[in-house]
């Protein structure tokens, strides 16, 4: 292969790595908005620790119910 076949395979995977960290985020974005709709959070003066720790229990709770089928 050419180097500018090569440069432009870099460039497209680059692209797409972009665009699937982009989609990535839209679903993090809507899975929080949704976690916090249904449990009806305030966070507006959450602090990070608090997020951190919402977040780890929240996971620990997936965890046991995915055992718990």
């Amino acid at each position: 292969m050419s180097q500018i076949t090569l440069e432009k395979q870099e460039a497209k995977l680059k692209q797409l790595n972009q665009k699937i960290k982009a989609e990535k985020n839209k679903i993090e974005q809507r899975l929080g908005k949704q976690i916090i709709s249904q449990a009806n959070l305030d966070y507006a003066n959450f602090s990070n620790d608090q997020i951190k720790l919402l977040a780890k229990r929240f996971s620990e709770f997936l965890k046991v119910k995915s055992v718990d089928h």
